[in-house]
């Protein structure tokens, strides 16, 4: 099973741009598919992005499209989003997360591991 570890959240403001990582370890990374979750306060756990095994197909919600780019480095064992543009909305724990099948709408069943999440706070 793989060990995932989010970075790079923090406090922007509206308007701004983040670049969150997630360090993976293991040798199975180039196997799976990557996806970033997040939770805002009250709410459900929600997707935002996925990537394919080898970073060919890209995925978003619709809040993050046109804003949001999701990347990965195989050889790193390393997976990007780069947030762009950034809401008062976007505010919510962000989750690195791990499946077997890349889909382009992940639900949370589809997810074999987690991370532990990083916290974005957009101020207006």
């Amino acid at each position: 099973q793989v060990q995932l570890v989010e970075s790079g959240g923090g406090l922007v403001q509206a308007g701004g741009s983040l670049r969150l990582s997630c360090a993976a370890s293991g040798r199975t990374f180039s196997s799976l598919a990557m996806n970033w979750f997040r939770q805002a306060p009250g709410k459900e756990r929600e997707f935002v992005a996925a990537i394919s095994l080898r970073g060919v197909n890209t995925y978003y919600a619709d809040s993050a499209k046109s804003r949001f780019t999701i990347s990965r480095d195989n050889a790193k064992n390393m997976m990007y989003l780069q947030m762009n543009s950034l809401k008062p909305e976007d505010t919510a724990v962000y989750y690195c997360a791990a499946s077997q099948v890349s889909k382009a709408r992940p639900s949370q069943v589809d997810i074999t591991s987690w991370g532990k999440g990083t916290q974005v706070t957009v101020s207006s």
